[in-house]
């Protein structure tokens, strides 16, 4: 089986330092629908595996987050894609929590319920944590230059194997062909 994890916010949809906290909010880069649609075309299954530290701050409920998710699941099927699953974290950062990228947990538990090892996976993602998360479980770090990728890549100082791609349609085209 084809896996690729895909961080939410920062790869698929804009990404706020005040947090998406609503399907209002929640609003798509341009070309990372198709570029789903492209990988679900070409045998790749994408989960998503994302940190939502605003739960655990009380900045939205499980009804807002779900509503987010509900509606980024309509717009990539429009495009024609699927997302498999959502596995999210709500512990906040100073929680050490095991779910929480970089910590290894959340990726894991997507190992486990897709019975598929992580070994050179692709886990595409815009922050250091990301790329940490995939460097812990073998993974294969890319880095994309929307949300804090640019940031990311200034500082440094993330797995020397990461592959860096402007944004994730150019990760689908780089992986389809």
């Amino acid at each position: 089986m084809k896996l690729i994890i895909l961080d939410r916010d920062g790869v698929i949809n804009f990404d706020s330092d005040q947090y998406i906290k609503s399907p209002e909010e929640w609003k798509p880069i341009p070309g990372s629908l198709d570029a789903i649609a492209r990988l679900t075309q070409n045998g790749w299954r994408c989960v998503v595996a994302t940190n939502q530290a605003g739960l655990g701050r009380g900045l939205f409920d499980m009804a807002a987050l779900n509503a987010m998710h509900n509606k980024m699941h309509r717009a990539v099927n429009q495009a024609g894609g699927r997302i498999e699953a959502v596995f999210y974290c709500p512990d906040t950062d100073v929680s050490k929590s095991y779910c929480r990228k970089p910590n290894p947990g959340m990726l894991l538990a997507i190992s486990e319920r897709y019975n598929t090892p992580l070994a050179e996976a692709p886990l595409v993602g815009d922050s250091l944590r990301d790329l940490q998360a995939a460097d812990a479980v073998d993974a294969q770090p890319i880095l994309v230059l929307t949300g804090k990728g640019e940031k990311t890549r200034a500082d440094g100082g993330y797995p020397k194997n990461t592959i860096i791609h402007p944004d994730l349609a150019a990760v689908s085209q780089a992986l389809c062909g």
